[in-house]
């Protein structure tokens, strides 16, 4: 075999074994086409099912082609917000570490969900466009429109509706929720209740800070309100803010031990309790308008200076209802239905002079509409104040009058009425209570259409001193014992002169009548020594009683007889003198040294001369019982007050306007004197 034969065998065997490796690779393509096939045989009678409902012809599917992408496209863009909404999710920080970057999060959030409203409806309806031709040119099976129609109804509800929380699932609404802990917390940690001991109740000048939260603590509630308002939370918010704010002033005021504000009437009818209670209340209402309300009142305005006056005067208004102004305000009330006892004049017109001191503070805080409550308590409080008062005061000569039959003290001492309207018109007439009196009283004839002249409360008063004038000389006439009625009218002439001399309303009686009342004071007081213990020395004459030889027995007898007299009628009228009393201690020391001067005396002179005469005798004590010092300690004890109860004057039950009267007996306890 030549060369060339040799060649093509190796040509041969050299394509045979290309044939060959390409075989194997064919073998090993048919392998793993083999699953393949297979997944596309499994594949097969899904893709004819997704294609069996396209029964149009080819130019009818064209057609559908155009509306398809008008359609996708609006459709992908809503989608692809929809998916950016989510990943804000994770940006959303903490408010309370970051709130500017929460709020800015929070704003992209908003703007996110705004696209995706104002979209949504678009790419409804282009995704309706495209089921109605479906539907038109029979493109597809029924029941796959019909199916494409129940989920587009699904989704135009959802997009009528804006329920918030169904586009983003939520996220909105749990963000703002976050934000309204944030407002609380912010509220709640800056919110400190007012140290009582730093407590302005003695410094009426303190002053009042600018504000009791930082600024910082306002610009962080001023941009939460702002994100909270623009979601329609402007209720939620101020509902937080009055929560906290009215429970901090709460807090402020509970240290003051308010719990005498909730007093009921029936509770409320001791005079010294009443005057006690509206001391507190004076001081305590001043305390919470100048510094707590005045407080609360600059605070909401600098949080929701923003949003306009009648945001945050709501607020205000909230606050001093829920954290206390009401039932200050109530207390008053109930202070004017208690009982009309004639004290509560001057306790009425503390209230009054407490509220009109107030009455550009409570015009200024609470002249809004939003705090007519108060305003209207506040009237009403000011109208029964008024009535009262001026009832009270009216009625006064007429309770004087009427006091008049009932029985004068049993001791001849002051009667409490006599005290009591002394001291009471000095306080009418004083530089506290007259100019309140007199603009309460001005207030209650403007109402009725009458003019008020301040003389009328001159006159009123000078009426109440000669109505009790006219009382004394009734008692006076009520003793059986006319001794006893001249130590009455001494006590009550001088109570008269001492306590009237130097007053307003002794300037206003004049000189005349208080010397008159001084000249009746002596005067009585000189009957009753001559009616009484100046009868005494007559006992001790001295006549027959000249010692000479053989007569000293009859002398004796003589002596023994008339200091037996002589003991006697001291002993009577120092027994039924005891219970008497002079209130008055100059009064009382000078009638006592008087009586001193008119017994003691002649009975020491009687014992030195003729107490020999008996001291000897087995029953000496039986006649010389005294010494002049026993008799001087004794008299010296006389006429002393008993200690008494303090109260007003009795208000009797003819009057039907003071029906509810206190019930003390003022003739029965005598007002002690101050020694």
């Amino acid at each position: 075999m030549g060369d060339d034969g040799i060649a093509n065998l190796m040509s041969a065997r050299k394509s045979l074994m290309v044939n060959l490796e390409k075989s194997r690779t064919l073998e090993l393509s048919i392998k793993k086409a083999g699953p393949r096939l297979e997944e596309i045989n499994q594949r097969l009678p899904s893709l004819e099912a997704a294609v069996r409902p396209i029964r149009a012809q080819r130019d009818a599917l064209d057609a559908v082609g155009g509306h398809i992408n008008r359609a996708v496209v609006p459709a992908a863009a809503v989608l692809k917000v929809f998916d950016a909404i989510h990943g804000l999710e994770k940006s959303l920080s903490d408010p309370q570490s970051d709130l500017q970057g929460y709020l800015s999060v929070l704003k992209n959030l908003q703007e996110a969900l705004r696209f995706l409203s104002e979209n949504c409806g678009m790419a409804i309806q282009w995704l309706d466009d495209i089921v109605e031709y479906l539907e038109d040119h029979n493109v597809a099976d029924g029941r796959y429109t019909s199916s494409l129609k129940k989920a587009l109804k699904y989704l135009r509800e959802l997009q009528s509706k804006e329920e918030k929380g169904r586009l983003d699932g939520g996220l909105l609404e749990a963000a703002l929720d976050r934000l309204e802990v944030e407002f609380r917390r912010l509220l709640m940690e800056n919110s400190i209740p007012l140290p009582m001991s730093s407590s302005p109740l003695k410094d009426e000048q303190a002053c009042i800070a600018p504000s009791p939260l930082p600024v910082s603590v306002i610009q962080k509630l001023q941009a939460i309100l702002g994100s909270l308002i623009a979601n329609n939370r402007l209720e939620k918010c101020k509902s937080i803010y009055v929560d906290v704010r009215s429970s901090n002033v709460r807090a402020s005021l509970r240290a003051l031990n308010l719990d005498y504000l909730e007093i009921s009437v029936s509770e409320f009818n001791d005079v010294q309790s009443i005057e006690g209670y509206i001391a507190k209340w004076s001081k305590h209402l001043e305390f919470a308008v100048k510094h707590l309300f005045e407080a609360e009142y600059k605070l909401c305005n600098d949080v929701f200076e923003r949003l306009g006056l009648d945001v945050w005067r709501d607020c205000f208004a909230n606050i001093a209802a829920q954290a206390g102004m009401l039932a200050f305000l109530q207390f008053g009330k109930t202070v004017t239905e208690s009982k009309k006892d004639p004290i509560k004049l001057l306790k009425l017109l503390d209230i009054f002079a407490s509220l009109n001191r107030l009455r550009l503070d409570f015009n200024r805080l609470f002249g809004g509409a939003a705090c007519a409550e108060i305003q209207n308590l506040t009237r009403d409080l000011i109208k029964r104040v008024i009535e009262g008062a001026s009832e009270i005061f009216w009625e006064l000569l007429v309770q004087v009058e009427l006091q008049r039959q009932a029985p004068p003290p049993p001791d001849g001492s002051v009667p409490r009425l006599v005290s009591f309207i002394t001291d009471y018109c000095n306080r009418l007439m004083g530089n506290d209570y007259k100019p309140i009196l007199n603009q309460v009283l001005a207030i209650e004839r403007s109402w009725k259409h009458e003019k008020f002249q301040e003389s009328l409360l001159h006159d009123e008063l000078l009426k109440l001193i000669q109505a009790i004038e006219l009382n004394l000389d009734s008692w006076s006439k009520a003793y059986n014992d006319i001794i006893l009625s001249y130590v009455f009218l001494m006590n009550n002439h001088w109570h008269l002169f001492k306590h009237l001399k130097g007053t307003k309303i002794g300037a206003l009686l004049g000189d005349q009548w208080l010397r008159e009342h001084q000249d009746y004071t002596e005067y009585y007081s000189t009957i009753f020594l001559r009616e009484s213990w100046a009868k005494l020395p007559s006992h001790l004459s001295r006549e027959g009683l000249i010692l000479f030889s053989g007569g000293r027995a009859t002398a004796r007898d003589l002596v023994k007889k008339r200091l037996k007299a002589f003991n006697e009628a001291f002993d009577n009228i120092y027994k039924k003198h005891s219970s008497w009393i002079i209130l008055d201690k100059d009064l009382r020391e000078k009638t006592c040294q008087q009586i001193i001067q008119a017994i003691v005396p002649v009975y020491r002179s009687y014992m030195q001369n003729y107490g020999p005469l008996v001291e000897q005798d087995s029953s000496a004590s039986k006649y010389a019982k005294f010494t002049a010092q026993s008799l001087e300690k004794m008299l010296t004890s006389l006429f002393l007050p008993k200690p008494v109860r303090h109260g007003s004057f009795k208000v009797r039950q003819n009057s039907s306007k003071f029906s509810n009267g206190v019930e003390d007996q003022y003739s029965a306890s005598p007002t002690p004197t101050v020694a």
